[in-house]
């Protein structure tokens, strides 16, 4: 029974033609001499989710709120923790799915899911050439100026431009802490984490990056709002929450 609910939660893998797939059926046939992997970590397998939700359905893609604490993709361990295969099992394994782009595992906001390879090209396309408007929700330590205050984070990440602009929303004098709406000009890794710890003014909730910004309700990065030119249709499409 724990080989079968590790074949269910993806950490079981048979090599095809060369490359490692993932084995979900105990009922498949193996030739003779088939390679086998088992990735068994029984904390990891015993983990309970958090459920995603659908924003919408465009049918070429879905868009959906990832909530804190559920990645993105999968590992060898498994994927039953991460928003592609929740995704899949919502669509009753009718529909492939594919990932377009990241977002942390401790930010919730919102995650578009290619459901063709066609669909995968082209909404990557989007990304890769900036044509598309991502806002987040995030709120620091510190303060950051007056409401309606607006600001550019320009420091190099991992020796490549990264420049992040935000706007002050609201101030909380009891709590010490801005939130402000961020915009990235660029993708690096943790790119909103790492400036604004940088500048001195940490997320609050980050417990790898800055000190004094430390709380029990998780991290305040959300990724609120995205915005761009349908491939498809050729009409503006917002996503937000």
């Amino acid at each position: 029974m724990k080989v079968k609910d590790a074949m269910n939660k993806g950490a079981v893998w048979i090599k095809k033609k060369g490359r490692l797939q993932r084995l979900r059926k105990a009922t498949t046939l193996l030739q003779a001499c088939a390679h086998i992997e088992i990735h068994y970590d029984e904390s990891l397998l015993s983990l309970v989710p958090p459920k995603p939700s659908l924003i919408s359905d465009q049918m070429h893609y879905s868009a959906w709120r990832k909530p804190s604490g559920l990645m993105a993709q999968g590992t060898m361990f498994g994927d039953h923790c991460s928003l592609l295969r929740q995704a899949e099992l919502f669509f009753h394994m009718k529909r492939p799915v594919f990932l377009v782009h990241r977002l942390d595992r401790e930010s919730d906001g919102i995650m578009l899911i290619a459901h063709s390879k066609e669909a995968a090209a082209k909404l990557s396309e989007i990304f890769q050439k900036k044509e598309i408007i991502k806002e987040y929700r995030v709120e620091v330590l510190g303060s950051l100026g007056e409401q309606g205050g607006h600001g550019t984070i320009d420091l190099p990440l991992d020796g490549k431009t990264a420049v992040t602009d935000y706007k002050v929303l609201s101030h909380d004098l009891q709590k010490h802490t801005t939130t402000v709406s961020a915009f990235i000009k660029t993708g690096r890794l943790h790119q909103i984490r790492r400036h604004f710890d940088m500048i001195g003014h940490p997320v609050i909730g980050d417990h790898r990056y800055g000190t004094g910004n430390k709380n029990t309700t998780g991290m305040k990065l959300s990724a609120t709002s995205l915005k761009f030119r349908c491939p498809f249709s050729r009409c503006e499409v917002e996503f937000r929450i």
